[in-house]
């Protein structure tokens, strides 16, 4: 197998461009591919990320899992992304989670229920991740702005900060404004790193514990590449301790977007007897974790 970590960086003061980005991902899977050294007969099916996220992005993976699958007789399997977070998860000793899933592009609090993994909650504007690295690249830090701003944080003085909450949903637009508004009146950045962390982790730990609340369940498993925080990971710790509820944590390279969380839930669910269709063939952007028809379970 290969264990290959390549990650896009966009040029200072820019965001990620799909077209850029796919093209990386090009030069990442071909470098994958030489390293995994397997033969065809060793593989038992291809899976590759169907969606949500970046067309480009996506229609990458798909083209190289296709061409794989279809040149060696294989089943190909395209699986969702947000899901295959929470399935990761269960790896840990999980057996039916509430999943805090917080990354760039999606912050959402999800659940199994009646076939589906249902989004109790969700942001209604940008994703968490989205939100920091946006600060991050406005406050000279570049790309990925979150473990940046992480470092520098410090407490314990909290500047207020919109905290918005919405019944089980979250809004970080405002949050962002107001922190770039105090950045440019000269507030010291690790006081104003600090605010926003504090204020934008209790915010999702409050959502999903409304989401424990409502479903009755009694494990919180954290997914996306903002779980690498270690002050997300605290609070989110000690509000299930106070819940009764077991927290389960994956090490950080099964929390950011990777290819064995992919490989995972493709194997998870064909050994689950899933039957592939035409739509496993193709890409969508919009792929919502709760348009996955759960049938593993």
């Amino acid at each position: 197998m290969a264990d290959r970590k390549a990650i896009f960086a966009p040029e200072a003061g820019s965001g990620i461009h799909p077209r850029e980005a796919a093209n990386h991902h090009v030069v990442a899977f071909r470098e994958a591919l030489a390293d995994a050294q397997l033969a065809p007969s060793e593989l038992a099916l291809v899976a590759y990320a169907r969606g949500p996220g970046l067309g480009p992005c996506l229609r990458t993976g798909a083209t190289a899992a296709r061409a794989l699958a279809h040149a060696h007789g294989l089943p190909l399997l395209g699986v969702n992304h947000c899901v295959a977070h929470l399935e990761i998860g269960l790896l840990e000793g999980a057996t039916d989670p509430v999943l805090l899933y917080l990354s760039g592009g999606n912050t959402q609090v999800i659940g199994y229920a009646h076939g589906r993994y249902r989004v109790f909650g969700e942001t209604l504007d940008i994703g968490i991740g989205n939100m920091l690295d946006k600060f991050g690249r406005e406050a000279g830090l570049g790309f990925p702005g979150g473990p940046k701003l992480e470092a520098l944080a410090e407490g314990p003085e909290l500047e207020p900060l919109p905290y918005s909450v919405k019944g089980m949903d979250m809004a970080f637009s405002g949050l962002l404004t107001a922190a770039l508004r105090k950045l440019a009146d000269g507030m010291p950045l690790p006081r104003l790193a600090y605010a926003i962390q504090e204020t934008a982790f209790a915010m999702a730990c409050e959502v999903a514990e409304r989401a424990l609340a409502h479903t009755g369940k009694t494990e919180l498993v954290l997914g996306g590449g903002v779980a690498c925080n270690a002050r997300l990971r605290e609070m989110a710790a000690t509000m299930a301790r106070e819940r009764d509820v077991t927290c389960f944590v994956p090490v950080k390279a099964l929390c950011v977007d990777n290819g064995v969380m992919i490989a995972w839930l493709g194997h998870v669910m064909h050994s689950g007897g899933y039957k592939t269709g035409p739509a496993d063939d193709k890409v969508d952007q919009r792929f919502r974790t709760d348009m996955a028809e759960v049938t593993w379970r």
